[in-house]
């Protein structure tokens, strides 16, 4: 399974689940900041439809929110 997380670092709902990762320990989630990419950002808008994060691409399928996010996240512990 594929983990990209769309984010930048000053948004405070990022930083909740920046935090929820940090403490579960997991490795597999990938990093897209999209203040410091533009091909980051021209991804999250062209697969997402809008620039909102946190955005989690789970096998390229977009799941918005950060409460939804660390929730999946705790459903599904890194293997």
């Amino acid at each position: 399974m594929k983990l990209e997380l769309y984010k930048f670092d000053s948004c405070p709902y990022c930083v909740r689940v920046f935090k929820a990762i940090e403490k579960s320990g997991r490795t597999d989630v990938e990093m897209h900041d999209i203040m410091k990419n533009e091909a980051d950002y021209r991804r999250l808008l062209a697969i997402g439809g809008k620039d909102q994060v946190p955005c989690l691409f789970i096998d390229g399928v977009p799941m918005y929110e950060s409460l939804d996010i660390i929730d999946w996240l705790d459903k599904h512990p890194q293997e």
